[in-house]
């Protein structure tokens, strides 16, 4: 099993160029399956996810093309002959519930196992069923399975999810595109990835309005085309190496970055005492000072402060000048890369839902364990700025949402290197 080795070096400089958002890559695929005709995604990443995804649709009966040589996936779902999402591939991701919406949207059926992925918390799909309930769709579970039909087609109807999904927006929004009549989603998720699945979804041919609100109104048409569509900046990986800098001192430019993606991270950034400036090509992050400020955070839905970057805002925090305290609203077990940070040195007291960080002068390398995919590359960020070398096991997590971690940082200065496992 491999591991990431990280050896404290000082500050970094230069640039890393972000990719596409796989949060948005991995719903923007299963949209194939509401159209015979070609969707080509460009500025898509190259990660595990996104294979796993792949096997899933190939699964189906869809094509699925490109990735090896760039960044472009060709997909062609005009020949869906398999309408079960079997266990052993959904298990790997819970993204693979997306596909549920559009089968169902598109031929009245479709059985998929309830998913997996990673250990941070029940995240249920009850959700996603009470939407195409809403939408007259009939749902059974058994044996680990969502059994769904809508023999007369999904009818529009009013969705009022009792909490924010993104999720569930997505799989309701997908669904709605298709069915008869007028569905209006309240309470919807409005990250940039939704923004990003309805701009696509309308080059289809949906109409679809509200999209970045809290209410978004599908109404839904016959059929929908072909399409070709730029996946989104990934603005969890942008702000995962925005925080290189502010950690380790120098200044980093992240092309293709955009403020308006992170607003709330990059405030409390400003909070900290971290530059956060546009370029033409992105953006450049540099602090102020030689020792951060303690900075306290509260995890919520977009535009708020984003659960994804919470383990990595706590590297940042680990050696600031004060305590700051990280409330975590979205998941529950999202803390356990917090024992991990302790073993390097760092003073965390960490309560229910809030985890108290207060700053040290400096951390100390050590052997570590990444327990999901945003934990492992936070002990990353503090092993680019703790004394010795970090070792980093476990890192297939990391895979999930990071492609060419060690090159990226490498790049701008940072001693990384990845260890093949025996």
């Amino acid at each position: 099993m491999d591991s990431i080795l990280v050896t404290g070096n000082g500050p970094l400089n230069g640039q890393i160029p972000i990719a596409g958002a796989k949060n948005a890559c991995l719903t923007l695929m299963p949209a194939t399956l509401l159209s015979e005709e070609p969707l080509t995604l460009t500025n898509a990443p190259r990660l595990s996810d996104i294979k796993t995804m792949t096997t899933l649709l190939q699964s189906l009966g869809a094509e699925v093309a490109g990735l090896q040589n760039g960044n472009v996936l060709a997909m062609s779902s005009h020949n869906i002959d398999n309408h079960k999402a079997d266990y052993d591939i959904v298990r790997k991701m819970r993204a693979s519930i997306l596909v549920l919406g559009p089968m169902l949207a598109r031929d009245g059926h479709a059985v998929v196992s309830l998913p997996g992925g990673c250990a941070i918390g029940a995240r249920p799909v009850d959700l996603h069923l009470k939407a195409f309930e809403a939408m007259g769709a009939q749902l059974e579970l058994k044996d680990g399975y969502v059994h769904a039909k809508a023999p007369g087609g999904l009818k529009g109807g009013i969705v009022d999810f009792p909490f924010v999904s993104v999720g569930a927006t997505e799989n309701a929004l997908m669904a709605a595109t298709l069915a008869k009549g007028t569905t209006v989603l309240k309470n919807a998720a409005r990250e940039p990835e939704i923004v990003d699945l309805a701009h696509c979804l309308r080059k289809m041919g949906a109409q679809i309005e509200g999209e970045g609100t809290s209410t978004i109104t599908i109404q839904g048409v016959d059929r929908l085309g072909g399409a070709t569509h730029p996946v989104v900046t990934d603005r969890i990986e942008l702000g995962t190496y925005m925080l290189a800098p502010a950690i380790c001192g120098g200044e980093v430019e992240l092309l293709g970055g955009r403020i308006d993606l992170v607003k709330a991270f990059c405030e409390k950034l400003d909070e900290a005492g971290i530059d956060v400036t546009e370029t033409e090509r992105g953006l450049t992050v540099k602090r102020r000072e030689d020792r951060v400020k303690a900075v306290n955070v509260v995890t919520e839905p977009f535009p708020g402060f984003p659960t994804d970057l919470q383990a990595q805002f706590m590297a940042l925090m680990c050696t600031a000048n004060g305590t700051a305290v990280l409330e975590e609203k979205i998941f529950e077990n999202r803390f356990m890369h917090a024992p991990e940070l302790i073993r390097m040195g760092a003073k965390i007291d960490v309560h229910g839902g809030h985890a108290t960080v207060t700053g040290v002068e400096r951390l100390k390398g050590a052997p570590v364990m990444a327990t999901d995919l945003r934990a492992s590359v936070s002990l990353i960020l503090a092993g680019l700025a703790a004394e010795g070398e970090t070792v980093v096991s476990r890192v297939y997590h990391l895979d999930r949402g990071y492609e060419h971690v060690e090159d990226k940082l490498s790049a701008v200065g940072a001693k990384i290197e990845r260890v093949s496992g025996q």
